[in-house]
């Protein structure tokens, strides 16, 4: 298949100058955040000097945290010493790369990843047409797929791997089904893990019916081989296809490694691309599957050592839920465990010092609890991603959710911070560990569409400890220390400040304040009002207060796009890149809440 009417479909020449406008508006801002660029503001529009010959300007809106709304259709480039639209994001990068340090290498690559990105907008904006009124009432498998990606990197649908036939079969926002293939892989090369009152059998019990455990057991007599010997696990088409055949071969010529058949449920890929929801039993688990992509930052893998303790961080966490009357009975927050797993090391990679951490990897499987079995009637969930989405006709959805909440956009925000704060707080202070609460890990849950509960996952790659001495911590096991990050003070509250407020927040502000909902002060007032009321109910905690400090003048600001385009570039290293640290980001929580203080 050619794929030539869907091309056409998606790449028009007004659909592709509308999604290079707003890339390019999304890269201007997010390079000014990140200090890559300095446009200077001559007769009220910023401009931004690449030689005498050629420029750019444009229109702003300043935003706290030193951040900016681009206006798309303002920006204008120096041609011949005319002013013309602006219509590519690419050139744009060509015309910047040598004054922000960006090798040929990098640019050659960020060129493919912008690209793909180009395209996978222009797939967005000519098929996706329903309304934010619409997605209110939308289920949250399903509106994962109407989500337009990471809101700061602007690279953000790469996906190197990917052909445009695996991008229309397993991209989140073509929303097509998938039943998972799976395999047999002896029990001398893979590792099985789960939580106490969990058991392989068990596991596989819930995941398969009887008669597709019998064809499995069939398949592997044929073979000559007793199903004793092996553990059951699924993996992704894609992966199976252009990942196992070609680096596991010895292990499927010597019977390690045997390949069964596809099974009957079906599933909906979630943002993460590797996360699959269960439409045929939505209480079923979600299946986190290595996919070895490159997107955003990193390859899209399952790392060896988080796989496998996975269940035990599950255990931590849940225990200290178990244990606290604050987090379970009063926030009722939600934790959806990753309570199985599954880690087959790579035979001769696992062996090889200094690795390119991608090939460690390749094969494992995590059994993350369904968000549907834990929801009370009338509830709705949605990952905060959608807190900043804008639908095709310019209205953002949580304004839908405000409108049919009967709440004003003010006590909207006022709860949703509510609801939102107080676990991750208390995590932080009473226990020393913090999740990353970006966008796609935390979910809210609505009721009659306002802010109910708090729900959050993803332990396996996101949960990190203090480096403090606290006695709550004194219990965590060596085990769990070995893999989880233990932090400085300001390194764990970086989770939160730019994990959620930078990541997040500073976005769902903004679409509210273009739209005229809530005035920035008063989003941002409501945030620092929820941490007061919190640190004034556990004053006792004063002292870890002024450790883990929402309220500093400035933090050191994180930079997700520098990363790759200066700092890291393409290099295929043993360790994940990690994001780089540039200059200080003045924090206007201090300033609101100074400006109180005076009062």
């Amino acid at each position: 298949m050619l794929y030539i009417n869907e091309t056409e479909s998606i790449l028009q020449k007004e659909t592709w100058e509308t999604v290079n406008r707003n890339l390019l508006a999304k890269m201007l801002a997010e390079y000014m955040y990140e200090d890559m660029i300095q446009p200077e503001i001559v007769d009220g529009s910023y401009v931004l000097t690449v030689n005498e010959e050629r420029k750019y300007r444009f229109t702003a809106e300043k935003r706290y945290f030193d951040s900016y709304d681009v206006e798309p259709g303002s920006i204008e480039v120096m041609v011949d010493g005319e002013w013309k639209p602006a219509l590519s994001a690419i050139t744009f990068l060509l015309d910047i790369q040598h004054s922000i340090g960006m090798s040929s290498e990098t640019a050659g690559h960020l060129i493919k990843e912008l690209n793909h990105t180009l395209i996978a907008d222009a797939n967005l904006l000519a098929h996706h047409k329903k309304t934010s009124d619409e997605l209110a009432d939308l289920d949250y498998a399903e509106l994962e797929g109407e989500m337009s990606g990471h809101p700061w990197i602007t690279y953000n649908k790469g996906r190197i791997g990917f052909g445009f036939d695996d991008y229309m079969s397993y991209a989140p926002e073509n929303q097509q089904e998938t039943r998972l293939f799976w395999i047999a892989v002896h029990r001398n090369r893979a590792q099985f893990h789960s939580v106490n009152k969990l058991h392989y059998k068990k596991l596989i019990l819930s995941e398969l019916d009887g008669g597709m455990i019998e064809r499995f057991n069939e398949i592997l007599r044929e073979n000559g081989k007793s199903s004793a010997d092996y553990y059951f696990m699924p993996v992704h088409e894609w992966q199976w296809k252009n990942v196992l055949i070609q680096n596991f071969p010895e292990d499927l010529a010597t019977g390690m490694i045997v390949p069964l058949e596809e099974g009957c449920d079906h599933y909906l890929p979630q943002q993460s691309i590797r996360t699959f929801v269960n439409m045929t039993d939505k209480n079923k688990a979600h299946v986190k599957l290595p996919m070895s992509i490159l997107n955003t930052l990193v390859y899209r893998g399952l790392p060896s050592e988080r796989t496998v303790i996975a269940p035990r961080v599950t255990e931590h966490i849940k225990g200290i839920f178990e244990g606290d009357s604050f987090l379970k009975d009063e926030c009722e927050v939600v934790l959806p465990g990753e309570v199985a797993s599954m880690n087959v090391d790579h035979a001769h990679y696992s062996n090889l010092k200094g690795a390119p951490y991608q090939y460690l990897e390749m094969l494992g499987a995590i059994w993350r609890e369904s968000i549907y079995s834990y929801l009370k009637e009338g509830e709705q969930p949605i990952t905060l991603a959608a807190l900043h989405h804008v639908d095709a006709y310019g209205k953002p959805y949580v304004q839908s959710l405000i409108e049919k909440s009967g709440l004003s956009a003010d006590e909207w925000v006022k709860k949703f911070f509510g609801v939102v704060m107080p676990p991750l707080l208390h995590f932080l202070y009473q226990y020393g560990t913090v999740f990353s609460p970006h966008g796609q890990n935390t979910i809210l849950i609505l009721k009659d569409y306002q802010p109910e509960r708090l729900a959050v996952k993803d332990y396996v790659d996101d949960v990190n400890i203090s480096d403090q001495p606290f006695p709550e911590l004194a219990g965590v096991s060596d085990e769990l220390r070995k893999v989880l990050r233990s932090e400085p003070p300001e390194g764990l509250t970086q989770f939160i400040f730019t994990g959620l407020f930078i990541c997040h927040l500073r976005y769902m502000s903004n679409v509210m304040v273009r739209r005229g909902l809530i005035e920035e002060m008063a989003f941002w007032s409501h945030l620092v009002e929820s941490i007061e009321a919190y640190q004034e109910r556990f004053s006792h905690l004063e002292e870890r207060f002024k450790l883990f400090d929402f309220f500093k003048p400035d933090l050191t600001k994180l930079c997700l796009n520098r990363n790759r385009m200066v700092d890291y570039g393409y290099g295929d290293g043993d360790d994940r890149p990690h994001a780089s640290e540039f200059g200080k980001v003045k924090n206007v929580l201090a300033e609101i809440r100074a400006g109180k203080m005076m009062v």
